[in-house]
């Protein structure tokens, strides 16, 4: 009986072992998204990503999953790399930030953005083509690169 006892205990450890080293190992994956096509190098860049259907667009950046800034380079791109993302469905957003103030501004009070946007899988956005989750998202189950052009209304 003792013998059963401790060959069931053994085999629980080893059980919970694995479970656990399941569970703390799930694959993550980083996108690095590229963006060009800036009309000046003034401000910063916005990255937004979001993992969820109806979060864009996303006027004021308060829907994303995860976010960055960086700088426009001399070459004319700015890049941001979003690390430890489960394998999922995102989109992503970008904001030429002229202003620093972390927000689409609008042209007067007209509906078109007066700072450069980008969407993934976007070449252009208007009233009859307006950013949604649906279209914009794509699959990420490794490491991989987006490129994304940036708009000027």
């Amino acid at each position: 009986m003792k013998n059963i006892i401790k060959k069931t205990a053994a085999l629980l450890i080893i059980l919970t072992m694995v479970s656990f080293n399941k569970s703390t190992t799930e694959e993550t994956c980083s996108l690095t998204v590229k963006a060009e096509g800036f009309r000046n190098s003034k401000g910063e860049v916005l990255f937004a990503l979001y993992n969820k259907d109806g979060s864009i667009p996303d006027e004021k950046y308060e829907n994303y999953f995860k976010k960055g800034i960086s700088q426009i380079e001399k070459n004319g791109t700015a890049s941001f790399t979003f690390t430890n993302l489960p394998k999922g469905n995102y989109a992503v957003n970008i904001l030429h930030d002229e202003n620093k103030n972390g927000k689409i501004d609008k042209k007067f009070m007209l509906p078109m953005p007066s700072e450069g946007v980008g969407f993934s899988n976007y070449e252009s956005i208007g009233l009859s083509n307006r950013p949604k989750f649906s279209k914009a998202s794509f699959e990420v189950n490794s490491n991989m690169e987006k490129s994304i052009k940036i708009i000027y209304m």
